[in-house]
């Protein structure tokens, strides 16, 4: 019913008990839609509208979160197997990989996202694949930047 009510931020409470959602998180994510809801003011929409925005803003947050610790991850691998490329090199080669929407990249988001849900909800075994697939993942990232760094 909050959530039908535009009560938002008691809506959003109960995702506090997902890995890096704090109050802080929750009054981002309720600004940011009631930006998008402020745009939308004199427009006639439906619910169903309403829900998409709301969740993608949410689960957005989600993601990034734990997608920027697994990009945390990549640099200090990165770093550590190759001396000669600096941290712009690595945030150029990133960026490119991005850009190009490396397969490697999108996967590692939604491992990243899946991990978050797996860890938060105390599923064990799928948090530990999710680590593994995460590593994985990271280790072909690194080698495809080492490669063209070079």
């Amino acid at each position: 019913t909050f959530f039908l009510e535009g009560e938002y931020l008691k809506f959003f409470h109960p995702f506090t008990q997902i890995k890096g959602i704090d109050e802080n998180s929750i009054k981002e994510i309720n600004q940011e839609v009631q930006i998008k809801l402020a745009a939308l003011k004199d427009t006639n929409f439906d619910i169903v509208i309403l829900y998409i925005l709301v969740l993608s803003s949410l689960i957005s947050r989600i993601r990034d979160i734990h997608f920027n610790h697994v990009l945390d991850e990549v640099h200090k691998r990165l770093e550590e197997a190759s001396k000669n490329l600096t941290k712009n090199q690595i945030q150029f080669e990133l960026e490119d990989l991005f850009m190009r929407n490396n397969s490697y990249i999108s996967i590692l988001y939604n491992i990243s996202y899946l991990d978050a849900l797996a860890e938060s909800f105390n599923f064990k075994k799928v948090a530990h694949i999710c680590k593994i697939q995460q590593s994985k993942y990271i280790n072909k990232i690194v080698a495809l930047i080492i490669l063209s760094a070079r």
